[in-house]
Order: structure tokens, then sequence, then C-alpha cells
């Protein structure tokens, strides 16, 4: 009987964890009233308009305060027709905010044509299964990318424009659309687009990010997986933080809320792998830094044994 209250009180003490964890990488993401917590921000008003689900909406992406409109966010998924409660998320605000920059940039007031927003897993594959130009690890699966265009705006010269800021992965296949995403910085045409190739197989392209670009000393932080072909893998519990300038010696070393000590994070699914948070150490100085995450537990050899974000800046 003892072995199985036990079993069950650390079921319990898991879910609770987990259920927390969530709930936080979306309360403190969205009620903090932090103007820049990216790299690249525009203006935060959008005017999306999808062409596959005729949905389109106005949005400010900030409040007056500074902090991010919870509102704008879930008309956006609608847009998207991303599963918001579903997913405990909403479409990656990394991606909005560099599509709002450049909007500013490029056509300030003029409607976002999406050709392509969210895609399920099971979408995805259909997309794949009767043209050629979908990867298998596409990161709209993760609501990380959108495929647009701008009126009056060249395709080719808005994807030079992207691509000179390296700031997520920027495609172009010809006439005005271009692909973006908050994935891992690269840019491709169609003749290197590779969306057939077998390189992105056995995880071996997946992508560490972190939700923010700017954090404050003891403050939560989540990080996501994208670019998965395969999941069923295991993570050690305690991550690293490096000095940007030393990638050699660990500053920190940083638990994984989801762990228990000596647990290994076994990621399973899509969820799983999207909601992986920890606490800044509140002694970090200010600077930037990126954080690595090794593997346990690796379903086969071609799967790289450590995975390191994008990466950030502690402010003071």
């Amino acid at each position: 009987m003892r072995p199985i209250m036990n079993l069950l009180l650390r079921f319990l003490k898991l879910t609770c964890m987990l259920v927390t964890c969530t709930f936080l990488s979306t309360s403190f993401a969205y009620g903090a009233p932090e103007p820049n917590r990216f790299f690249l921000m525009g203006s935060g008003s959008l005017h999306l308009k999808n062409l596959r689900n005729k949905r389109e909406a106005e949005v400010s992406l900030l409040n007056k305060d500074g902090s991010f409109n919870e509102e704008a966010f879930n008309k956006v998924d609608w847009v998207f027709d991303f599963p918001t409660a579903e997913k405990g998320e909403h479409i990656s605000p990394r991606l909005l905010f560099m599509l709002s920059y450049f909007v500013d940039q490029t056509a300030p007031g003029k409607v976002v044509n999406i050709e392509s927003a969210y895609r399920s897993q099971e979408y995805n594959q259909r997309l794949r299964q009767r043209r050629s130009k979908v990867a298998r690890t596409s990161t709209h699966q993760d609501g990380m990318a959108l495929d647009f265009w701008l009126p009056g705006v060249d395709g080719k010269a808005l994807w030079k424009t992207i691509k000179a800021k390296h700031c997520g992965g920027v495609g172009h296949y010809g006439g005005n659309v271009v692909h973006l995403d908050a994935g891992r910085p690269r840019f491709w045409q169609t003749a290197t687009a590779g969306t057939r190739s077998n390189e992105p197989d056995y995880n071996r392209n997946l992508y560490l990010s972190s939700a923010f670009d700017r954090y404050r000393p003891s403050e939560a932080i989540r990080l996501a997986f994208s670019n998965l072909s395969n999941f069923d893998f295991g993570v050690y519990p305690v991550i690293q933080i490096f000095a940007v300038d030393k990638a050699t010696t660990p500053v920190a070393d940083i638990r994984l809320n989801q762990t228990d000590k000596g647990d290994c994070l076994w990621v399973g699914d899509r969820k799983t792998a999207r909601f992986l948070t920890a606490s800044l150490p509140a002694n970090l100085p200010p600077g930037r830094y990126t954080i690595k995450v090794k593997f346990r537990e690796k379903p086969f050899a071609q799967m790289p044994s450590e995975a390191v974000s994008n990466s950030i800046e502690v402010l003071p």
C-alpha cells in the first residue's frame, strides 16, 4: 500500500508543478510592463488578414503602460487559427514583434496579408503530401511562423531587408510572399529551401529559444524546443548559463522547475517541449548570455548531445 501511496503523491506533485509552470509561462509573459522585451520591436500595431480563413483584425500588442495586451494576443491567435487553450500559449510574441518591426520599416499601416499561418502537425503533413515547399519540422507547427505579403512591397526586397538583420528564419520562393519565423537565424530561396531533405531527421536541426530576449535577475525564464522531428527524449534537470564572450565556462547552473533532484525531464510530446521553465540567479550580473541544455536520453545517435539557446540580455 505504501509504494502505491508514494507513487500517487509523486504524481500529484509533478502535476502541480506542471500546472504552476504553465501558468507562470503565460501570466508573467503577458502581464509585466516591459516595453523592450525583444531586440527587434516595432510599434506593436498590426493589421492582420488571413487569406485562408478570411479572418481579419487590427491589434495593438502593447498596452499604454508597455505591458503586453492579452486581448490583442487572443485576437492574433484567432486570425492565425491557433488553438490557444490547447497549446497553453500564444502565437510567438517574438515573431509578432519582428513582424511589426519590418512592417513599420517597409509598409507602415498596410495590411499584412497572410498566406499561411499556424499549421497542426496533421495539416502540415497533408500539405507535404500535396506539394514540396513544406518542411516536416516546419516552425508553423509551433506558432512561430507565417508566410505573408505586404501591398506595394517587392518580396525579394523585403527578404533582403529581413535577412540583413539575422534575426530568424526568412525564405523567399519568388513573387511577393515571404516566410518569416522566430526560429534559428537562417535564410533561403527556392533553390536552397531543402524542404524535401532528410537533414532535419533525428532532431538534427532542433532549436532551443527563450520566450524573451531581455530579463532581470531572479526572473522566471521559459525555454522551448522547435524544429523537432521526433519526441521521446530526456533532458538533464540542471541547465547551464554561459556568458556570450566566454562560451566554455558556465557562470551558473539552474534547475528546471519540472524536475525533482536527480530526475530526468522526459519530453514525449510537443507541448512538453515548449515549456521548460526555471528562475535566473538573483546575482547574475548584467550582460549577454546563452543557456545550454544537455540531453540525457536520446532515441538515436544522430541527435545532438546538447542545445544552446539564442542570446539573451540580463538587465541591471
